[in-house]
């Protein structure tokens, strides 16, 4: 697998290559938008159906959809690609040379997987084998790693599992969430599929399968993962905190109610009883384990409005001692 440096410019490539793009969320638009660029021709945009979301529950699209639009590219939207026909047909009419899937949000099925010539080119969000799943970005920051990257990889019909084509690898930060990971491996993944696709046509990429040995996984997050495990150290807790951000976020309960936290940092000197509340000037601080202690800044009550600290503790007049997740 090459790996491709950071100061590596954007390829536009010599030979043009009909496309047809999988994507739904803003992630996969930064890639749309740069193939756009490359002079590719991408002849459909396939996204999932316009949701529901808000207080209103209106209907909202999907931001690829909008960015195809926007382009003058046609778009469909089936609810599933399986088992049919007319989306079949469809895409065996373009005969693409490659099919990109950058956040599809569905599997891939056989007969995809067998139309273009190139075959299924995946942005992963990941180095693989490391993190193969549904929230790569998530577990790794979670886990407290200190660099990921992008994979560009042939999909097959394994879970992440096909042969790699480029990857690029990016520090992460101590105080970066998903949010500010998403947005850079998003930029970077894009420059990465252009090249991977210049590559590809011109002949001079040789995919490189990956070592199974060395797979991890990153499942799918549930409201679960969001709950705070004070067994945890406190950086442990602050990371899962960072990875899970925003959704599940972080969150346990006080006096029978949850409380969500909203932001938090980990403190580095002072040592507290695991889920036990200390107040400290307009500081709210929980121990973890240890001994080590995580300092919660902005916090929700079940019900109530976001506010800070300081605020929070004259509201509710928190006193020392109080536990954590009762």
């Amino acid at each position: 697998m090459v790996s491709v440096p950071s100061s590596h410019p954007t390829e536009t490539v010599a030979k043009c290559l009909r496309l047809v793009f999988c994507g739904t969320p803003e992630f996969a638009v930064p890639t749309l938008k740069a193939i756009i660029a490359a002079g590719h021709d991408i002849a459909l945009v396939v996204t999932q159906p316009d949701r529901a979301a808000g207080r209103g529950m209106e209907m909202h699209a999907p931001p690829t959809k909008r960015a195809a639009l926007a382009n003058g590219i046609p778009v469909v939207q089936p609810e599933k690609i399986k088992a049919n026909p007319e989306f079949r047909n469809r895409l065996e009419v373009i005969q693409p040379d490659a099919i990109i899937v950058v956040a599809y949000g569905r599997i891939i099925p056989r007969w995809m997987l067998d139309l273009p010539p190139l075959g299924n080119i995946n942005l992963h969000g990941s180095l693989l084998p490391k993190y193969r799943g549904a929230a790569p970005v998530q577990w790794a920051i979670a886990n407290g790693d200190t660099v990921t990257g992008v994979t560009t990889m042939r999909i097959d019909e394994g879970l992440d599992t096909g042969d790699m084509l480029l990857a690029h690898t990016i520090p992460i930060a101590h105080n970066e969430t998903a949010l500010d990971v998403f947005a850079a491996l998003s930029d970077v993944g894009a420059e990465l599929m252009v090249q991977t696709l210049g590559r590809l046509a011109t002949g001079f990429l040789e995919p490189q399968p990956q070592n199974h040995a060395e797979a991890t996984l990153a499942p799918m997050l549930t409201r679960e993962d969001g709950a705070i495990d004070f067994t945890r150290t406190a950086h442990q807790i602050y990371n899962r905190w960072r990875g899970f951000h925003p959704w599940p976020g972080a969150h346990t309960l006080l006096r029978g109610k949850k409380l969500i936290v909203h932001r938090m940092h980990v403190e580095p000197s002072g040592a507290l009883e695991s889920a036990v509340i200390r107040v400290h000037g307009d500081q709210l601080q929980a121990g973890c384990a240890s001994g080590t202690v995580v300092v919660f800044d902005e916090i929700q009550m079940e019900g109530k409005r976001r506010m800070n600290a300081s605020e929070f503790l004259r509201g509710f007049q928190i006193q020392n001692g109080e536990r954590l997740g009762l």
